[in-house]
């Protein structure tokens, strides 16, 4: 006998568990103005219409990765500032988990190694001065950042990834002096000087043992979704010992060919060649990256199985591999990061290549580089490309139009090789920056979305739960047996003849369904969904 306990009730009005379902690739109904990609680079992309969901049964679950990134470092995204009191912080990241939550947005990359340093209690790395306020300085009273985020974004059916800046030891913004414990003081061998950037070298097998074993030291204790490394391997080159990084000037075509300051490996290359090592200089260097790529994608698995493994590098594929009329910065050669390999030796879950311009910018089109990345995937794994959100309506010299973002997502949901995308980064969205939120919102994810499954780390469904209705008030109530192994629920609500769908949380034992404009659910059809997004057969009820 199923009860219905009100000390686990989750309350979803009709705003909050989505109306209309969002068009998605995945999704066994189409669009009714279909999207298409113009000619060439791109002009204007037609924004499909919302499909309506009738009929005596629902449509599979749609899916689609939605994700953002909320950075820490120099406090970009959280917390609003350093040494902010724990319960301003706290106050701050359930800020932006429910405006994630109300966007129907379903994942959070979180940094939470900013430049070797931590934002949860870490035997290996000192606290981060962008939390605290000073390198090493634990938060009074104590807490743990990381734990907090994990239990907030699953209370809220959305996953959490943790994101790791893989070798960057100091950032130009930090301020205080570096904590005794920090592996520049510990290790200074494995750390280099670059401009105004500390660096560990991965030519130092040191320097990426370290960075392996915090990661999985996360993997263990934390129950996180996700493993998410970003584009700084190598570091982006720089002109002169005092210019800050040329990361932003890679964006810029004609920035990566100006003449460069060489990464202080001296030491770690002669040790290599003196070692009788046989290749080049940048080649040793890739295969340096690569074997940290590999190191940290068996590990993840060999200690969790179900724990998503990505990585976002810069958009630009390696220069002998690109389309024609794409030009641009090579990661491939000046960041000794070869993502074409690493995709298609399945060292990876997902990639999210920062595809941060716009659609009609002919040398580094959206469309065309969305489909190198697509073509590169020989293995079949996800493909989510970055987006920079943040640009949109950022009183920068070259701001995006208002609808890029949403036609980007269009062109993506064009592909169905590709479902999902990321947002660079949560302010934008936080902010409303040129009232996108608002036209994310009523057009974009006017429903909720599964993420996309990933066979490949487990394909055993877990059981259909077992589903009781009954009226309460204006509103009815969803009670949901346990089911093993179940992270969330998928529902789908039938409100007259149309289906509406949204996601809970598998901890949830009660759902409650809000009228819609006076009219109740009277059927709901429910699944239950495991952490690799295999989902159980359908269970049904009606009032």
């Amino acid at each position: 006998m199923l009860a219905f306990d009100r000390n686990k009730r989750l309350l979803l009005s009709a705003g909050a568990a989505g109306v209309l379902a969002a068009v998605l690739s995945s999704c066994s109904t189409t669009p009714t103005r279909p999207v298409e990609t113009p000619a060439g680079t791109g002009g204007p992309v037609p924004h499909p219409e919302p499909p309506h969901f009738t009929g005596e049964q629902p449509p599979a679950a749609p899916r689609e990765f939605r994700a953002a990134w909320v950075s820490t470092v120099a406090n970009i995204d959280w917390p609003s500032r350093s040494n902010l009191p724990p319960a301003k912080q706290q106050a701050e990241a359930i800020a932006i988990l429910d405006r994630a939550k109300a966007l129907n947005l379903n994942a959070i990359v979180l940094q939470v190694r900013p430049s070797a340093d931590a934002i949860y209690p870490s035997k290996l790395e000192p606290w981060s001065e962008f939390l605290t306020g000073r390198s090493g300085k634990e938060p009074q009273p104590a807490w743990d950042p990381l734990q907090f985020w994990i239990a907030q974004a699953h209370a809220r059916g959305m996953e959490l990834h943790a994101w790791f800046n893989p070798y960057r030891a100091r950032h130009s913004a930090a301020r205080t002096p570096l904590a005794k414990e920090h592996i520049a003081n510990t290790n200074p061998q494995a750390v280099k000087t670059y401009g105004k950037f500390l660096w560990m070298d991965p030519g130092e097998e040191a320097a990426s043992q370290h960075t392996l074993n915090v990661i999985l030291d996360v993997v263990r204790r934390y129950d996180i979704d996700g493993v998410h490394i970003d584009d700084y391997f190598y570091p982006y080159p720089i002109e002169a010992p005092g210019a800050p990084g040329g990361e932003a000037a890679a964006l810029d075509t004609p920035a990566w060919q100006k003449p460069e300051l060489e990464f202080p490996d001296q030491s770690s290359w002669q040790r290599y060649v003196q070692g009788g090592g046989t290749l080049d200089r940048a080649s040793w260097r890739r295969q340096n990256v690569d074997k940290l790529i590999e190191q940290i994608y068996t590990g993840i698995h060999r200690e969790k199985a179900w724990v998503k493994f990505g990585i976002s590098p810069f958009g630009i594929g390696r220069p002998d591999r690109r389309p024609p009329g794409i030009a641009g910065f090579s990661q491939y050669d000046k960041l000794y990061a070869d993502a074409e390999t690493w995709l298609q030796k399945g060292w990876l879950d997902y990639l999210s290549p920062q595809l941060y311009w716009p659609i009609a910018q002919a040398p580094q089109a959206y469309p065309v580089l969305l489909d190198y990345w697509l073509g590169q995937n020989t293995r079949g794994r996800h493909v989510w490309p970055g987006l920079f959100t943040s640009r949109t309506a950022d009183g920068s010299g070259k701001p995006f139009g208002q609808d890029e973002i949403q036609q980007q997502i269009d062109v993506t949901r064009s592909r169905p090789a590709a479902q999902g995308h990321v947002h660079f980064s949560m302010a934008a969205l936080m902010q409303n920056r040129g009232g996108l939120y608002d036209r994310l919102k009523s057009e974009s994810y006017q429903s909720a979305a599964l993420v996309p499954a990933t066979p490949w780390l487990g394909d055993t469904a877990p059981e259909a739960p077992t589903v009781a209705v009954k009226r309460d008030g204006k509103a009815v109530c969803v009670a949901l047996g346990p089911v093993k192994n179940a992270a969330r629920y998928a529902i789908w609500a039938r409100y007259g003849d149309e289906w509406r769908f949204t996601v809970a949380p598998a901890t949830k034992n009660e759902v409650v369904l809000a009228d819609l404009a006076g009219v109740p659910a009277r059927a709901v059809v429910v699944t239950a969904v495991d952490r690799v997004g295999n989902e159980s057969p359908r269970a049904s009820a009606r009032l």
